[in-house]
């Protein structure tokens, strides 16, 4: 069945075409697309929260809540998936590979924080993204507090994994 098509746009007609995608915020010069997924209330009202986006916070408070996350989770991989996992060490070996990975992370977030950053854009899914990022200041800041989460949350996986004996009585 040969389907109508709009000449001015040289596109089909069919109107189910421009349900789903469109440019943002409606402007055609935008390099972005509003679809189903970026544009839906869920996703938005997942990213905004995040600390990275959430409103009100300092940048010191973004870098520790995000270093905290990351110590927390990275350390398992390192203790439990490195060379050393089979060994008695590998916990310790994990703890030091973790903090070894956050001071590299620290680095090049300070470097980043100096090169004179860009500008955050605001997009379809953070339509305000947060004055913390517009700053070297406030990428230091942040920086230094992700330094200090993500230490602290490396030390308290490592204590976790460690004592998970002595919690597990505890709790049963």
């Amino acid at each position: 069945m040969a389907q109508a098509v709009d000449a001015s746009k040289n596109r089909p007609s069919d109107p189910r075409n421009q349900e789903a995608v469109f440019p943002e915020w409606r402007d055609p010069q935008r390099g972005n697309l509003e679809t189903p997924i970026n544009a839906s209330p869920l996703t938005k009202w997942y990213i905004n929260n995040l600390p990275a986006y959430r409103p009100g916070l300092t940048p010191f408070r973004r870098g520790l809540e995000i270093g905290m996350a990351h110590g927390y989770w990275i350390f398992g991989p390192f203790a439990k998936l490195g060379p050393l996992r089979d060994t008695d060490n590998a916990n310790l070996a994990g703890l030091l590979a973790t903090l070894g990975l956050i001071v590299i992370l620290t680095a090049t977030l300070s470097l980043y924080a100096n090169s004179n950053p860009p500008q955050p854009i605001a997009t379809v899914t953070v339509p305000n993204p947060p004055d913390a990022f517009k700053t070297g200041e406030g990428w230091n800041n942040f920086a230094s507090a992700f330094l200090i989460g993500g230490l602290g949350g490396a030390i308290v996986a490592y204590f976790i994994t460690s004592n998970l004996a002595l919690l597990q009585g505890l709790v049963g």
